[in-house]
């Protein structure tokens, strides 16, 4: 799995529109928090429970259309998108990267989100429903 900085996944998704964008947060997060553009969501987590989804590779692989495809996933924080990541290795996906980060970034002193980093505080294109 490669590691990419948001800067970086957004330059390799201008460069080459076959990569497929897979946001692995919940829907929840992916429509009311935002999302960058062009991304799918594809939940890693499903509620009540917030358990694995026990369909995440074969959805993918169904959007995807092969294994071979390049993938980069982006989650809140990047952490929750690298055990998807592994997960679709674990499954032959071999071109899989996760943005490091995520879209929201880590938390700050004051236990909040987008100060610290992530793809909205690096300013690269993103929408909210």
């Amino acid at each position: 799995m490669e590691h990419l900085h948001p800067t970086q996944a957004s330059d390799a998704l201008q460069a080459n529109p076959h990569i497929l964008l897979i946001d692995c947060r919940t829907e929840v997060e992916h429509y009311y928090v935002g999302h960058p553009v062009n991304a799918v969501n594809i939940e890693w987590h499903t509620g009540p429970d917030f358990e694995v989804n026990p369909q995440f590779a074969e959805q993918v692989l169904r959007l995807a259309g092969r294994k071979d495809r390049p993938l980069i996933l982006i989650c809140r924080s990047g952490k929750r998108s690298v055990d998807a990541a592994l997960e679709l290795e674990k499954h032959g996906f071999s071109n899989v990267a996760n943005v490091l980060e995520g879209f929201e970034g880590d938390l700050d002193a004051h236990h909040h989100r987008g100060k610290l980093g992530g793809w909205r505080k690096h300013g690269l294109p993103w929408r909210q429903m």
